[in-house]
């Protein structure tokens, strides 16, 4: 099945100028987004409570904030759970000024319970017949840490997408993925910043999973640039990354759609412990689909890749005497 017939030749390259300069604006837009507001850390990395209450019919998500608040837990973020009578009340700790001793017993099972009697008495002021079922708490060290090993987790897989590429292909295919990888995680992730939904856990592996899925998409334009480089040995740069561009768009553009509508799925309808997840996957297709079409190649013919990259070296070679 082809969404476009096999002779099409958009000159997609012609707009490379374009699509790379609105790359770099939007990159750098994305990268202030990020560090001027930041994002908004969920319990798994902020540490903190986590209490799960029932109630015996349907409660207003209202009023049950506004039962909260009224008891001093100011900001505390209240989700259904899919239901109208289940919630999940997250409250992040606010121990900056305690002392090491008072953050060792914040940092326990006990105070957590505490608060959750405290929860529980602070609902059952408005509503009688809620319930507490499930409470747990995350330390902030262990949040720290979960924060840098997130961050060394990503750049990892990225090293090894560079290295994998360079043995693979060509030193110039490698620094394009790279730049490609940087750019989509980048944007990606910006986005997502703009929504001020916390980035937890499922965001994380949302994150990791957008790299895999952009450098899958990656590969299979620049494997088609090497099979039209070794295949011809006519023809300009310029017309073969266009001509590779055009011979996969039939195949990003479905594999984009294919994948949007099972993660489209997960936030949609999959709940609140994978709407994260869901969004930031939508988003990274999105962004990853474009950056096939109109980044990864201009960069490549940037930095002046040529068929003598790829082509085997002499003529006594038997595949390339071979050819015509």
């Amino acid at each position: 099945m082809e969404l476009f017939k096999s002779e099409t030749n958009v000159d997609f390259m012609a707009w490379r100028k374009l699509s790379l300069t609105l790359s770099a604006v939007f990159c750098v837009l994305a990268a202030a987004i990020i560090f001027v507001r930041g994002l908004d850390y969920g319990l798994d990395f902020e540490g903190g409570a986590m209490i799960e209450v029932k109630y015996q019919t349907p409660a207003e998500i209202a009023d049950v904030r506004s039962a909260l608040d009224g008891a001093g837990f100011e900001g505390a973020v209240v989700q259904s759970l899919g239901v109208p009578t289940d919630y999940a009340i997250r409250i992040k700790p606010h121990v900056e000024d305690a002392s090491d001793a008072s953050k060792a017993a914040v940092e326990s099972k006990a105070a957590t319970d505490k608060i959750a009697t405290e929860v529980q008495a602070a609902l059952s002021k408005t509503r009688t017949d809620v319930k507490v079922t499930r409470s747990d708490f995350v330390g902030p060290s262990v949040g720290e840490e979960l924060r840098e090993q997130g961050l060394v987790a990503v750049l990892f897989v990225i090293l090894g997408i560079m290295v994998y590429l360079w043995l693979r292909f060509e030193w110039r295919f490698a620094v394009a993925a790279v730049a490609s990888e940087i750019h989509d995680t980048l944007i990606t992730v910006g986005i997502f910043a703009l929504t001020a939904r916390e980035f937890d856990l499922p965001a994380l592996a949302a994150v990791l999973s957008v790299v895999g899925y952009s450098i899958n998409d990656k590969v299979v334009v620049f494997d088609r640039v090497r099979e039209i480089f070794r295949s011809s040995r006519k023809g300009e740069p310029y017309e073969i990354l266009n001509r590779s561009i055009n011979s996969t768009m039939s195949r990003t553009i479905m594999t984009g759609l294919t994948t949007g509508l099972a993660v489209g799925t997960l936030y949609f309808v999959g709940g609140p412990a994978l709407e994260n997840f869901g969004l930031i996957m939508l988003i990274g297709i999105f962004v990853g689909t474009l950056s096939s079409i109109f980044f990864a190649n201009p960069i490549l013919l940037w930095l002046g890749v040529s068929k003598q990259d790829l082509m085997p070296k002499t003529k006594e070679d038997p595949e390339l005497a071979a050819r015509p």
